[in-house]
This record gives C-alpha cells, sequence and structure tokens, in this order.
C-alpha cells in the first residue's frame, strides 16, 4: 500500500507531472529545466490500496452497495466486500 502522497506538478510553461512528492524539495522539469510547482494532491489520498488516481475511466461500481471504487481494487473500500469481477 502506497504511503507517500501523489500530487499534480505544473512548469511555467504549462508541462505537468504527477509523482509521489517531498515537503521542501525543488522539482525541476527534465525537458525545459524549469522548477515545477505544486498545483493540487491527487485523490485518492494516501495511504490508499489503491494506484489508480480518482477519474471516471478508471472507476466502477460496487455490486453490493453502489459505491463508487478504482478499478484496481478486489474490495470495496466502502463497505468492505468483495465486488464482482470486473469485465472491460
Amino acid at each position: 500500500m502506497p504511503i507517500h502522497q501523489r500530487y499534480r506538478l505544473r512548469s511555467p510553461s504549462g508541462r505537468e507531472a504527477v509523482l509521489e512528492a517531498e515537503p521542501d524539495r525543488v522539482y525541476v522539469d527534465r525537458q525545459t529545466g524549469e522548477e515545477m510547482e505544486v498545483t493540487g494532491m491527487v485523490l485518492p489520498l494516501a495511504p490508499s490500496p489503491s494506484q489508480l488516481p480518482w477519474a471516471v475511466e478508471n472507476l466502477r461500481s460496487c455490486s453490493w452497495c453502489g459505491q463508487l471504487a478504482q478499478k484496481d481494487l478486489n474490495d470495496c473500500p466502502h463497505c468492505g466486500r468483495r465486488m464482482a469481477a470486473f469485465v472491460a
């Protein structure tokens, strides 16, 4: 289970990256050399059993409680029950 929070970073030229950032560390864009600034945290918040960000294309409905959960999870984070197999 990932314990570090993932953040969205953006350079002044508009390039973006999502990574597990550490406080008080400077991140630089490899291609432009510009310093990147944190623009937000990526959901789900750490620690979370899922590596997928909360986006429509990464979510499915729990077969028991109907709440949304990431596709890469087997057990629902809301009701704790095993979800039906995911069919793409």
